[in-house]
């Protein structure tokens, strides 16, 4: 019980005092799920709108590899994007690796299956009758995917709370890409899972701590954007 005091005591502290480390730990954080959310975002409503709204050869095998990918583990990521991006690799001429570019990607590998997969589960939700009424209205493909992308907001705004909370609590892939580097990789679970190795846990768990509170406030906003849209 004294250690989480203690931990708890240290989170109080560096919120209170900022500290510049755990300030550009959490800026970086924020960057890096930030940015791997947008991008699993800008990919996963479309193709999950796709799925949702077209019948092809091979769609459902699709679909499964979409599911498949919302519990496929951050570490078997975080090797593939290694191998990807390490100076031997096909992608190495771009030399970012342990970067926080390679975390980005890594990150929105993982989030983009879970996007894709809530994007096609709500779409599909939608009555029916709402795509025939729109064809008949004289909408045409574009104005009606538009139009039920608009209907499902509440059900996407959950797929980017998901997608989001997937990344930020992710240490595999990001330790693995990125290498926990001081300054430049480091963010609240590598430095937490350091924390532990070196045997400190009461800043571990105040680390932890202020990880929890970011990723509460980040959601906190987003659903007060979905609710205030749901009550209106």
């Amino acid at each position: 019980m004294e250690l989480i005091w203690d931990g708890l005591v240290k989170a109080i502290i560096e919120l209170v005092t900022l500290d510049p480390g755990i300030t550009e730990v959490a800026l970086l954080t924020l960057q890096v799920s930030g940015a791997a959310t947008l991008i699993s975002v800008l990919i996963g409503i479309p193709l999950g709108s796709v799925l949702a709204l077209s019948q092809f050869p091979g769609r459902n095998f699709l679909v499964s590899i979409s599911n498949f990918g919302m519990g496929l583990p951050p570490v078997v990521v975080g090797l593939w994007v290694s191998i990807f991006l390490w100076r031997s690799g096909p992608l190495g001429f771009l030399n970012i690796i342990y970067t926080p570019y390679a975390m980005i990607i890594a990150q929105a590998v993982i989030a983009s299956p879970i996007v894709i997969s809530f994007t096609l589960a709500v779409i599909q939700q939608i009555n029916p009758q709402l795509r025939l009424q729109l064809t008949a209205l004289g909408a045409n493909r574009t104005q009606m995917v538009w139009t039920l992308l608009k209907e499902t907001k509440l059900g996407l705004l959950a797929a980017v709370m998901a997608g989001f909370g997937g990344v930020i609590s992710e240490v595999g892939a990001s330790m693995m890409v990125g290498g926990n580097i001081k300054g430049m990789t480091r963010v609240f679970t590598t430095a937490t899972v350091m924390e532990v190795s070196k045997g400190n846990f009461d800043i571990a768990i105040a680390l932890s701590i202020l990880l929890m509170l970011l990723a509460y406030s980040v959601t906190a906003i987003l659903t007060a954007i979905q609710q205030g849209r749901n009550i209106r």
